[in-house]
């Protein structure tokens, strides 16, 4: 009983680790090698963000020494902002971020998406992004091909 116990209460740290940094590694790692752009937005804004989070940690940790419940709220957080059903980094960018930095880079592998399109290809997985975004290069390869034949 005494285990179990002592596993509740260091949760944080068992599941902590593999939550906000391996996975997101592993994620950051295909994302690199992957032809589009779609996935990097997730995972770049995650460094970002987590990267904020933890200068903030550093920068208040006598205060948070003090609440007992913080290591939870940021490992909740980070599943939001990690897991693909929520996909909280790419939401964080898209409504908040978006607005008040504006580079001159298309999203999405070099389309012009409207921002209708762009908002359903966020709440689309991570896969299934980079298969509309082969799917539409495949029908801009043929579109092309049929040009050339004309």
């Amino acid at each position: 009983m005494g285990v179990i116990i002592v596993l509740a209460k260091r949760f944080d740290a068992l599941i902590g680790p593999g939550v906000m940094l391996l996975y997101p590694l592993y994620a950051s790692l295909r994302a690199i090698e992957s032809p589009t752009m779609l996935d990097d937005q997730q995972w770049l804004t995650y460094w970002i963000i987590y990267s904020f989070m933890t200068i903030f940690e550093l920068s208040v940790w006598r205060i948070l020494v003090w609440l007992p419940f913080w290591p939870y709220l940021k490992l909740l957080f980070c599943m939001w902002l990690v897991l693909p059903m929520f996909s909280g980094a790419a939401y964080i960018y898209s409504n908040y971020v978006r607005t008040y930095v504006k580079i001159g880079m298309n999203v999405g592998g070099g389309t012009n998406y409207t921002d209708e399109q762009r908002r359903v290809l966020q709440m689309m997985s991570l896969d299934a992004r980079k298969s509309v975004q082969d799917y539409v290069d495949r029908l801009k390869e043929k579109r092309r091909s049929i040009e050339m034949e004309d």
